[in-house]
């Protein structure tokens, strides 16, 4: 309800002061950051004048106390422009809370925090404690976890603003429900060409998943439009707020591509943090597998599916399968148990190894290690036995020890063999094997499992500095990928989040992600997100007849525009007229096709409207126009969407799934091409 009158007097009275005190705080803060650089620098200038003079404890304290110094400004420096990013907009909510001692709290909330000269918070973080009263609960009985405990009492108000350039344009008072005016009016704006923080809007089941510190591992599965890749950004801002020495380098984001890495980039900004570090699967593969020039992506992998280039799915769903790590397992673990020395080793007259003495070292001493890291710590126990603890010849002794064993570091054979021998499922002919192991761009299939093969005999890369990793699009991973992902980052707590619906992976899929609990040790808790922001009730309804699923809620008001179909037309005009009437009321719009080739196809037929053609190695590109694939749509979403399939390549009942990913980009509106 918007208010009126005295009390929204009192409300722009708020602020002009709130305002006041920020400019100046800002202005105080140029000062001190710029007198704070101009003194790190002279300090730093003093402290290494004469660094001649230094012993090594003196160092190790200059550095130390530049550190510190350096920390110091940074903090005084990031905070600034915390404080200019909510320059034009203080604040967007605020509510009254009311303890159990009578004591009432006035409590605005903003992207950052801001206090006067007493020390008294004028604007409270959105991620502070007493804020998620906000997000949790309606006017009336409430609580927060605060550092010292629950604290209870009564939400007496809870009010939103829209102010633009430090003017209030309107004051809600609301409960929480989430048909709000503030809710419908930000679902009605059009897509912007980045996503965008959401703090004002944050829904009561995203929150829980945002503020979630009791489990170590979150797995969410979110229908499509329910903003779990907003929840995911909004989750790490979180966690870098309330735990302390998080820094954005501690943290790792896997995103499906790089299209959606670039389309993700200012979420963390906006909310006042840096961009943690990100990755793609594909990109891990290629850095491990140096064996082979390049690695297929996932893109291409599920391209030569839906363009019907794979020969032989079944080959390619064993690949992708649970039973073939069990498989590999025992495969791997009899040639290691058949790896052996069979001859002694001797590097001069006096430094003899024997036979036995090697194997009791391979076998047993060191059996704690990856096989072939083993032959790296006997090389360097025999150097330090042999010449009085100097590793100086441990490359001579590694030599020794390879011509000594029956085995060697050969991994394309290694893996040559698995599909040989009888652990392998599916009998393959020699040159059937060679076609796939001696491509210069290694299939995305087996990459999965040549990575898997070389981690266990030698090791996976640790990345002891990572402490939490964010999976989007988690119904993407099959079980051997998390199996690898654990045993890299073995520190770290998880935050899984994907929709089993739109699982575009025609060779591996998932009931539930609950079923990925048992992936972890430590404590993991499954989340449902129900509800979908993305799309109007009218999409909605349509999407969910594409896989026969109900559980859909609706949130935004209905637009009584019905699903547009649109076949045995002119296709060229049909499609610009469409485009240009879609243009007319909308920012972004999209032509969503079944695969690449009917993409490239169109972008040719469509080259007048200035369209932009998003492939899978396209990272910058304008939203406002665009042709994409289904596949590599997933994750983002557009004002209006008009999916197209040629006529003689239809969905068909196998690729629903495809299908239900490219309708769900749609927010308006949403066209039907065959």
């Amino acid at each position: 309800m918007a208010i009126e009158g005295k009390e929204l007097e009192k409300e722009k009275l708020i602020l002009r002061k709130v305002t006041k005190l920020l400019n100046d705080d800002i202005t105080e803060l140029k000062k001190d950051v710029k007198l704070g650089e101009d003194s790190l620098l002279e300090f730093k200038k003093l402290a290494w004048s004469d660094v001649s003079m230094y012993n090594e404890g003196d160092v190790t304290q200059t550095k130390a106390t530049t550190a510190a110094e350096e920390y110091k400004f940074l903090e005084k420096q990031n905070y600034l422009k915390r404080l200019l990013r909510i320059q034009n907009k203080p604040y967007f909510a605020s509510i009254v809370f009311k303890d159990l001692d009578g004591e009432i709290f006035n409590i605005y909330m903003s992207l950052t925090y801001l206090k006067d000269k007493h020390n008294n918070n004028i604007l409270y973080d959105w991620r502070s404690p007493i804020c998620s009263l906000f997000y949790d609960y309606e006017t009336g009985p409430c609580s927060y976890i605060a550092p010292g405990g629950e604290i209870k009492g009564e939400l007496l108000r809870k009010r939103q603003y829209k102010i633009e350039n430090n003017r209030l344009i309107s004051v809600f008072d609301n409960s929480l429900n989430i048909n709000d005016e503030v809710l419908q009016e930000v679902l009605a704006t059009s897509s912007n060409e980045k996503m965008k923080n959401v703090v004002n809007t944050i829904q009561e089941e995203q929150n829980k998943v945002i503020r979630n510190l009791d489990d170590h591992n979150l797995i969410v599965q979110g229908i499509a439009g329910s903003g779990k890749t907003t929840v995911a950004l909004h989750r790490i801002a979180f966690l870098l707020y309330r735990i302390k020495n998080l820094s954005s380098n501690n943290i790792l984001i896997f995103s499906p591509n790089n299209i959606f890495t670039e389309y993700i980039s200012n979420v963390l900004p906006d909310l006042g943090e840096d961009n943690t570090l990100q990755t793609t699967f594909n990109d891990y593969l290629s850095y491990f597998i140096t064996e082979y020039s390049d690695v297929e992506t996932y893109a291409s992998f599920i391209e030569r599916y839906y363009s019907y280039k794979e020969t032989n799915t079944e080959l390619v769903k064993y690949k992708q399968s649970d039973e073939i790590i069990n498989d590999l397992d025992n495969y791997l673990n009899d040639y290691i148990s058949k790896a052996k020395f069979i001859d002694d080793i001797q590097e001069s007259r006096n430094h003899l190894m024997t036979l036995e003495e090697l194997n009791e070292m391979l076998s047993y001493k060191y059996d704690r290690f990856p096989l072939f890291e083993r032959l790296d710590e006997i090389a360097e126990k025999l150097s330090s036995n042999f010449y009085k603890g100097s590793l100086k010849h441990k490359a001579t002794f590694r030599k020794l020890i390879d011509n000594a064993i029956n085995f060697k570091k050969d991994y394309k054979e290694i893996f040559t063999n698995f599909f040989r021998s009888d652990y392998c499922k599916i009998k393959l002919s020699d040159s059937e094997i060679r076609s796939f192991v001696n491509k210069k761009v290694i299939n995305y299939e087996d990459a999965l499992l040549f990575t898997y093969m070389k981690g266990c005999l030698e090791g996976f890369t640790y990345e002891a500095n990572i402490y939490q990793v964010v999976i989007d699009e988690a119904q993407d991973y099959n079980r051997l990928q998390y199996i690898i992902i654990s045993k890299i980052f073995q520190k770290a707590e998880f935050t899984l989040l994907g929709d089993i619906n739109q699982n575009v992976n025609p060779y591996y899929k998932y009931k539930s992600l609950e079923e990925l609990t048992d992936i972890f040790d430590d404590s993991v808790k499954y989340i449902e997100l129900l509800k979908t922001y993305r799309s109007t009730p009218e999409i909605i309804d349509y999407t969910n007849k594409i896989l026969n699923i109900n559980h859909v809620s609706a949130i935004r008001r209905e637009t009584n525009k019905p699903i547009v179909f649109r076949r045995n037309v002119d296709l060229k005009n049909s499609l610009i007229n469409d485009i240009k009437t879609l243009k007319s009321k909308y920012k972004s719009v999209a032509v969503i096709t079944k695969d690449i080739n009917e993409a490239i196809r169109l972008s040719s037929m469509l080259g007048e409207l200035d369209i932009s053609l998003i492939e899978e190695n396209v990272t910058r590109f304008n939203k406002d126009l665009v042709i994409v694939p289904a596949h590599i749509s997933k994750g983002l979403e557009f004002d209006a969407v008009i999916v197209y399939n040629n006529r003689e390549n239809s969905y068909k009942k196998n690729e629903r799934n495809l299908l239900y990913v490219a309708c769900t980009r749609a927010q308006h509106e949403l066209y039907i091409y065959n």
